[in-house]
């Protein structure tokens, strides 16, 4: 399901992969990120672009369209400046990632949340657990994180979301569970 899942992850029924239950330490963080990776494509499986447009609820203007790109910005944020120490642009015009652009839709937006995915893997690749990385800007900048920090930060950050979505998607089409 999401790009770079390895191939002989065993997966649940609705195609996620299953998380390591046993193992080591950095495999066990990826495979938990893979899954609530997986967790968020699978609620967007289906829809189309008017659906994945549909709001929460009032006064929410929160959308499943509007976390993919959200959480593509997370992505860029946590793997590409901070663990990989570069300068690089937002991934869209709205730095958060909530703000829909009309001419942009869900297949779009799901190959760049997938090809930022790609790049953080890419960059982290050779890293180990404990290396250093520097959060450049928020309520935080200056602050020094190790990259086991920020897999457990993305991990929650996911489970977060994906639980923003259980109920957009139950407000969009009655869909439940996973």
């Amino acid at each position: 399901m999401t790009a770079n899942t390895p191939s002989d992850t065993p997966t649940l029924p609705d195609g996620r992969p299953v998380p390591h239950v046993t193992g080591g330490e950095r495999a066990m963080l990826e495979s938990w990120l893979d899954f609530h990776r997986a967790t968020l494509e699978l609620k967007c499986a289906g829809l189309d672009d008017a659906q994945v447009r549909i709001a929460a609820a009032e006064p929410s203007s929160l959308t499943l369209l509007g976390l993919v790109q959200h959480l593509a910005e997370v992505e860029r944020n946590w793997f590409q400046r901070v663990a990989g120490g570069l300068t690089v642009p937002p991934v869209f015009e709205d730095v958060t990632g909530y703000t829909l652009d009309p001419g942009r839709g869900l297949d779009e937006v799901l190959g760049i949340w997938r090809r930022e995915i790609a790049r953080g893997r890419e960059l982290c690749a050779g890293l180990p657990l404990d290396h250093i990385g520097r959060v450049a800007e928020g309520p935080v900048p200056g602050m020094e994180v190790s990259l086991r920090w920020v897999l457990i930060h993305m991990i929650e950050e996911y489970a977060r979301h994906n639980g923003h979505a259980d109920l957009l998607r139950e407000r969009i089409d009655g869909v439940t569970g996973a």
